[in-house]
């Protein structure tokens, strides 16, 4: 997907609520909701069917921004459960109107709320990603902090206080039209079993304008970290301050723990927060060992369980069909996680994608009778066919005999088939929230 590469002008004269609701920003807005693409709300309206008569829908939506009469719809729960499998996420979707309004209060507010945030932040801001944030925290390591203080908050987009975020924007956007109108998307509601429940707190994870909104909560904590001269990366609320001994970083998860659910009124996630040194903790599903990045267990724990998932036993899907399948996936994932120092790694991945095509391939033969002259086919001696599958292997076993190796060898999967991708092959991905909320 290309990211649509648009500019706002702005006229001096206008105000920050003028210039949300200009025609030209609204289709902006419009075009970005639309590359976001996204499931309908509450009101089952399609980002297609919104298009159909989109000068009519965006006249309408600015007539009662306008006139006050605009009222946010509640958004549509959604929980997805963790990758961890412990409980489950909440997602939040608004109608397509809604979704326009939040990306075109964005587009305005963004770059007023850009140049103050801090450099050690790098979620969901132009220019900035993990892979970046990952590279910090590795020179942060070989510089000799190498113990890490891994900040957890509990429920974090569900908990931002309303007041406190209000009072942030403030600094920065004198328009209190505007500061109203977020107020309103903040207080809109969520419809849960076919019931409103108002939002006292929290923002919608599925609004495009949340992103923004988490920066401006936690740069708060980011001003109170340079403030104290810490060293840390934070990509949302994923953060990683370090320290040169463990007992330091004692100190500052004690002292920051408490300014966090004192002042930003926000909860650490005991079970999930700790200090460690670099190769004990993961950020952004990587691992600093020795000063160099790895994937960590817990991302390549997924991974297998993920391949498991795209090519699982028991099905009549083609072996074509199972391939684009996992390549789809593959893909992005190893795109991102190419940044690993340790090759071995990726290749692990892509001989466990190989194995688990090569067992489809064996179980699809319904007689071994079959799977022998499959073998011979693909050009295994006739003795050799017959006394690999005349035995009492299974499936699994089967799929890594030499027999089945030579038959399908890796040069297959990426000749025959020109699909599944190897580690030392160029890769692009343009890693967006959704992919960003999947991994962690």
């Amino acid at each position: 997907m290309k990211e649509i590469q648009l500019e706002l002008e702005f006229e001096d004269k206008r105000s920050l609520f003028e210039t949300i609701l200009d025609a030209y920003n609204l289709k902006i807005a419009f075009k970005r909701v639309k590359a976001n693409k996204g499931a309908p709300g509450i009101d089952g309206i399609t980002i297609e069917e919104y298009e159909q008569n989109l000068e009519e829908e965006l006249n309408q939506l600015k007539e009662e921004v306008q006139s006050w009469s605009y009222k946010p719809t509640p958004v549509r729960r959604v929980e997805i459960p963790k990758p961890n499998g412990k409980g489950t996420r909440n997602l939040g979707i608004p109608i397509i109107k809604d979704r326009v309004l939040h990306m075109a209060i964005k587009l305005v507010i963004e770059p007023i709320l850009e140049p103050t945030f801090s450099k050690n932040s790098y979620g969901f801001r132009p220019g900035r990603n993990q892979q970046q944030a990952v590279q910090e925290a590795k020179r942060i390591v070989e510089s000799g902090k190498e113990f890490v203080v891994d900040i957890d908050l509990s429920k974090f987009f569900d908990r931002i206080n309303h007041d406190r975020l209000i009072h942030r924007l403030k600094a920065h956007i004198d328009d209190t039209r505007v500061l109203r109108l977020i107020g309103m998307i903040l207080r809109s509601g969520v419809l849960i079993d076919g019931i409103k429940t108002p939002t006292e707190e929290g923002s919608v994870q599925g609004s495009p304008l949340s992103p923004l909104l988490s920066n401006v909560v936690l740069d708060e904590l980011d001003k109170e970290l340079e403030q104290r001269g810490l060293e840390f990366c934070r990509f949302a609320d994923d953060c990683n301050i370090f320290a040169k001994t463990e007992r330091a970083a004692e100190r500052i998860m004690t002292s920051i723990k408490k300014f966090i659910e004192k002042k930003l009124k926000l909860k650490v996630n005991e079970d999930k927060s700790k200090t460690a040194k670099s190769d004990q903790v993961k950020f952004l599903g990587m691992t600093i060992v020795k000063a160099t990045i790895a994937i960590s267990k817990a991302a390549l724990s997924k991974a297998m369980e993920k391949v498991k998932e795209l090519i699982p036993r028991g099905t009549n899907l083609a072996i074509e069909q199972a391939v684009e399948k996992i390549n789809s996936w593959y893909r992005g994932w190893a795109s991102y996680f190419k940044m690993t120092q340790y090759p071995a790694q990726l290749r692990s991945i892509e001989a466990h994608i190989r194995r688990r095509l090569r067992a489809r391939i064996v179980s699809q033969q319904k007689k071994k009778r079959n799977l022998v002259a499959k073998l011979i086919k693909r050009g295994v001696a006739k003795k050799q066919a017959e006394n690999t599958v005349y035995t009492n292997r299974k499936t699994w076993a089967l799929s890594h005999t030499k027999a089945v190796e030579k038959a399908f060898p890796n040069k297959w999967f990426s000749d025959t088939l020109n699909q599944i991708i190897v580690s030392d092959k160029k890769l692009d991905h343009w890693f967006d929230q959704e992919v960003w909320v999947k991994l962690t």
